[in-house]
C-alpha cells in the first residue's frame, strides 16, 4: 500500500477545512480538525502496535493473547481504551458528537496517557449548531481513508509538517486572531539560530502559543545531527485552546516529555520551584505587543523577584515579559525576544529598565526586522538578545543590525527569506561593523545617548548624496539657453513667412 505523504495529507486537511468553512470561523473549526487528526493518529498507531503484539505472542492461547493485549504497559505509544477505538464508531451517522466526546475523555482518563490530560477535551463535539452530524460524518470519512500510523506514513516528519500546515492555514484564514498563536516561520528560525540550542539543554518559551519555537528547536537539532530527544522543552500558554494545540503539536512531531504549563505567565508563572523561579539555558519568545492590563499589580509586588529593574507602564507590558524571561535564565543563559521598536527608545520607567540592563551589560544584540511581517500589525519589530555570560570580546558592547530592508513581498505581507536570515546570522556571529547594516557600539556611547537603543542612531543606512559640480550645472544651463534662443529664432522665421507676428 502506498504510504501517506505530506502533499496528500495536506490536500485531505484542506478538504476538511472546506467542509467546515463558511458557517464557522476558522478560529473555531480548526479545533475540530486538529482533534480528529490526532484521534486518528493515536488510534492507527495503537492498532499497528496491537497487530505487532499479536504476531509476537501468536503462540499463546487465544484468550491469553486477548487479555494481554489490554495491558497498557505493553504499548510504546498511547493506549486507546476499548470505548475509544476508531473502528467502533467510524461508520456511525447519528449522534456522533457525544460518542467522540466520550472517546476523547476515555483516552485522557487512561493513566498511561497522562500527557494528554485536559488536551483532547477542550473541544465540544456535541454541539450540532456548530458541527452537525453530517459534517462530522464527512470529516471522519476523510480521515478513515488514511493510515496515520508510523508504518503508514512516508516519514515520521509528515504528521508534524502537516500540523504546521494546518496552523499556517488557519493563520492565513483568520488574520489578526491567528497572530495570537502564530509566529512567521522565518522569525522562529532566526531566533533559534541566534540561540543555537544544544543537546542536554533546557529550552523555555513563556508565551509559547502553538509551540512554534519549541518545534523549531527540535528541527534545528535534527538538522545539526543532534539527538532532538536529549533536550528538555518547557512553555506556558494562557489560552486553553492554544495550549492544547501546543501539546498536540509537540506530540505530532514525535516528542514526548515536554512540559507546557497553563496560565498567565505574568500573573501566575508556572515555572516555579517553591518560592523561586525555575531557570533555563535558553529562553525565546514572541510576547504579545504592547499588552494592556498585563498585570502591573503583580509586578509592583515583584513576585519571584522578576521585576528588579523596574515596573513597566500599565499600558505597555512588553518589558514585563522581557524581565520575566531574564529572571528565568540561569547564570549561563541567553535569551531572545521579539519586541516592538518602542521598547528600544521610550523613556519613563521603560528607559530606567533599559538603563539597568545595559549597566549590567546584558544586551548582546538589537536586530531590526522589516515592517509588516506579523499578522495583526504592520509595525516593524526588533529582536533583542540578552546574555548572562557574554564572551570577553562581547563585553561592554552591543551589536546593532538593521535588517529592515531584507525581505520579499508575498501578497499583502512581507517575508524573510533564507538568505535574509543567513545575512543576519552571519553579521551576528561576526560581531563587527558592516557598512549600512551592522554597527558594534560601546556602552559608553549608548550611555551618552541616554541609553536609547533606537537602531537608526547607530546604523546609518542613508545613501550619500552625489556631490554637485556647480560649474558644470551652470554650463549646462547656459548651453540650454543658447539652444532655446536658436529654436526661438527659427520659429519666428516660420511665423513671419506665414504672415504672423514674431513671438
Amino acid at each position: 500500500m502506498q504510504k501517506l505523504d505530506l502533499q496528500t495529507l495536506e490536500s485531505k486537511l484542506w478538504s476538511c477545512a472546506n467542509i467546515l468553512r463558511g458557517k464557522l470561523d476558522s478560529a473555531v473549526y480548526k479545533d475540530y480538525i486538529i482533534g480528529l487528526m490526532f484521534l486518528k493518529r493515536i488510534c492507527d498507531e495503537f492498532e499497528y502496535e496491537r497487530e505487532q503484539l499479536k504476531i509476537k505472542y501468536a503462540n499463546l492461547p487465544e484468550g491469553a493473547v486477548d487479555k494481554m493485549l489490554e495491558n497498557p504497559n505493553l504499548y510504546g505509544s498511547f493506549f486507546v481504551p476499548k470505548s475509544a477505538r476508531w473502528n467502533d464508531y467510524k461508520n456511525l451517522n447519528l449522534n456522533i458528537g457525544p460518542i467522540l466526546d466520550k472517546a476523547f475523555k476515555a483516552i485522557e482518563d487512561e493513566p498511561k496517557n497522562y500527557e494528554l490530560i485536559g488536551v483532547l477535551t477542550t473541544t465540544n463535539y456535541n454541539d450540532k449548531d456548530k458541527v452537525p452530524d453530517e459534517k462530522l460524518v464527512q470529516l471522519m470519512q476523510i480521515f478513515d481513508g488514511m493510515n496515520m500510523s508510523s508504518e503508514g506514513l512516508e516519514s515520521l516528519d509528515v504528521l508534524g509538517d502537516a500540523y504546521m500546515y494546518l496552523i499556517k492555514m488557519f493563520q492565513d484564514d483568520s488574520g489578526k486572531k491567528g497572530g495570537e498563536f502564530f509566529t512567521p516561520n522565518q522569525v522562529k528560525t532566526l531566533i533559534v539560530k541566534l540561540l543555537k540550542p544544544q543537546e542536554g539543554e533546557t529550552i523555555y518559551d513563556p508565551t509559547c502559543g502553538s509551540g512554534g519555537f519549541l518545534i523549531e528547536t527540535i528541527n534545528y537539532l535534527k538538522e545539526n545531527n543532534c539527538n532532538h530527544k536529549n533536550v528538555q522543552l518547557y512553555g506556558q500558554e494562557n489560552n486553553i485552546s492554544t495550549w492544547a494545540m501546543a501539546k498536540l503539536n509537540i506530540l505530532m512531531h514525535g516528542v514526548t516529555g515536554a512540559t507546557i504549563y497553563k496560565g498567565d505567565t505574568i500573573r501566575n508563572p508556572q515555572n516555579v520551584d517553591g518560592a523561586i523561579l525555575k531557570t533555563f539555558d535558553k529562553v525565546m519568545a514572541n510576547p504579545p505587543f504592547s499588552l494592556k492590563e498585563w498585570g502591573i499589580e503583580v509586578a509592583e509586588n515583584n513576585t519571584y523577584n522578576r521585576f528588579n529593574y523596574g515596573v513597566p507602564p500599565k499600558s505597555y507590558g512588553d518589558l514585563a515579559f522581557v524581565e520575566h524571561m531574564l529572571a528565568s535564565l540561569n547564570d549561563k543563559g541567553i535569551m531572545a525576544s521579539v519586541v516592538p521598536h518602542g521598547v528600544l527608545f521610550r523613556g519613563g520607567t521603560e528607559g530606567k529598565i533599559r538603563e539597568g540592563m545595559l549597566k549590567d551589560d546584558l544586551f548582546e544584540a538589537v536586530i531590526g526586522l522589516p515592517q509588516n511581517l506579523f499578522y495583526g500589525t504592520g509595525i516593524p519589530a526588533a529582536i533583542i538578545v540578552l546574555n548572562h555570560l557574554k564572551t570577553d570580546e562581547h563585553k561592554g558592547k552591543v551589536l546593532f543590525i538593521d535588517a529592515s530592508n531584507g525581505f520579499e513581498k508575498n501578497g499583502n505581507k512581507n517575508e524573510l527569506k533564507d538568505r535574509n536570515v543567513d545575512d543576519i546570522i552571519v553579521a551576528y556571529e561576526a560581531y563587527i561593523d558592516q557598512e549600512k547594516y551592522a554597527s558594534l557600539v560601546k556602552l559608553e556611547e549608548i550611555k551618552d545617548n541616554d541609553y536609547n537603543l533606537n537602531i537608526s542612531r547607530y546604523v546609518d543606512t542613508s545613501e550619500e548624496e552625489k556631490e554637485i559640480d556647480i560649474n558644470a550645472v551652470i554650463a549646462r544651463i547656459s548651453a540650454r539657453k543658447i539652444e532655446i534662443k536658436v529654436k526661438e529664432n527659427e520659429l519666428n522665421g516660420y511665423l513671419r513667412e506665414l504672415g504672423f507676428e514674431s513671438l
